[in-house]
């Protein structure tokens, strides 16, 4: 790993848990305050506060890297890296009391949307205790509270009829181009389940599901999860196969599964 990535990793480690005990604190708390942004979308307090304490320690740490995030506008960086947060991902599930929301770190290098490759990602679930990490080149990692990181890995199964798929939420498959394929993989596979956001994705990562689709995701949902499948031999891609965080649509997927995957849901 070069300095560069071991260096940011360790300090995205660090800020997810810092993150984590911020969140912690209006989790389940009756008194939460819940805000609707302009696409419908809920925010609250603990999303505006995590990222903001995300911000703050970049700034101290890495004051010439950018930072591009969910909830406050983009900072222009000074160098060839990006941090890009989504301080709550699956704000939803975290109003409602379910503890499958994560906080999203990832960290791009690259001048131009064109260059530009993820390379560092962290998600922790602050409500499980639970941490998936990587940076590119020195493999995938899961920690569960004080016991010691284990590789991450996707699973080895290689048929439609034993795989477990996950999506977030069965209205955005309602696009003409999108029921067929739903309806196609849940009948082939074995389990179909709607552990959504970036837990369904971080279920493929260590192997407890295979493909996790999401029809609907901005980049802040995908940077940290792309560096992560890739370490731990899966594959984070669009529609039509591309390694991208750019398509506003994202799936993870094991290895021996990526093809018939991509036969379904290619456009």
């Amino acid at each position: 790993m070069s300095a560069d990535y071991q260096s940011r990793l360790e300090f995205a480690l660090d800020a997810s848990v810092k993150a984590q005990e911020l969140i912690l604190r209006y989790y389940q708390n009756q008194d939460l305050a819940v805000d609707s942004k302009q696409d419908d979308t809920p925010v609250t307090e603990a999303d505006r506060g995590a990222e903001q304490l995300i911000r703050e320690l970049l700034d101290e740490a890495f004051p010439e890297d950018g930072v591009l995030g969910e909830e406050f506008p983009e900072k222009p960086g000074k160098n060839q890296f990006r941090w890009i947060l989504d301080p709550i991902d699956g704000t939803k599930s975290f109003v409602h009391g379910v503890p499958l929301f994560g906080c999203l770190i990832g960290l791009e290098e690259g001048t131009s949307e064109e260059d530009r490759r993820c390379v560092v990602g962290v998600c922790r679930f602050p409500a499980l205790d639970e941490v998936i990490y990587a940076a590119k080149g020195s493999g995938a990692f899961w920690k569960i509270g004080q016991n010691a990181p284990r590789p991450a890995r996707v699973s080895d199964v290689d048929s439609l009829s034993d795989a477990c798929f996950c999506t977030t939420n069965a209205a955005r498959w309602q696009a003409p181009d999108l029921q067929q394929p739903y309806q196609t993989l849940s009948n082939q596979v074995k389990l179909t389940r709607g552990w959504g956001d970036c837990f369904g994705h971080m279920l493929v990562a260590t192997g407890r599901a295979e493909m996790m689709v999401d029809p609907v995701l901005s980049e802040w949902d995908a940077a940290a999860l792309l560096p992560i499948l890739e370490e731990a031999g899966g594959h984070f891609v669009d529609r039509q196969g591309k390694a991208t965080i750019y398509s506003k649509n994202g799936m993870s997927v094991n290895a021996k599964l990526k093809d018939e995957l991509l036969a379904i849901m290619k456009p």
